[in-house]
């Protein structure tokens, strides 16, 4: 013997399941875009990074690179010490959502001094 179900039995049960699972969704997706964002931030910073430390050892004007390079709002930071240059450049990653704290993603490059570059220690 088949059993038929009554018409209006389950009647609401997609919407009040899609309900429940439609705001767990969106935090996925927007923790997934915040994940993206920062990747992308974090590559842009390393970029900055290398550039400043490449143009650092070579006896030019460090920050003015990596701040050409780097991101919106980010810092660099340029230490020469001994015969090696290390250029550090932090950047803020606003979550998607105003109330959310900024996340910090932090790039570290380093290059040797060349050689015969004004200022470089004897």
């Amino acid at each position: 013997m088949i059993r038929r179900r009554l018409a209006g039995r389950d009647r609401g049960s997609f919407t009040a399941e899609l309900a429940a699972g439609l705001p767990a969704l969106l935090l996925l997706l927007l923790a997934g875009l915040t994940a993206v964002d920062a990747v992308s931030t974090r590559a842009t910073c390393l970029h900055a990074a290398r550039e400043a430390a490449l143009a650092a050892s070579r006896g030019e004007d460090g920050p003015s690179a990596g701040a050409r390079a780097a991101p919106p709002g980010a810092d660099v930071t340029v230490a020469v010490g001994g015969e090696r240059v290390q250029v550090t450049v932090r950047a803020p990653v606003r979550a998607l959502g105003t109330r959310l704290p900024r996340i910090t993603v932090v790039a570290t490059a380093v290059a040797a001094v060349e050689p015969g570059v004004p200022g470089e220690p004897s």
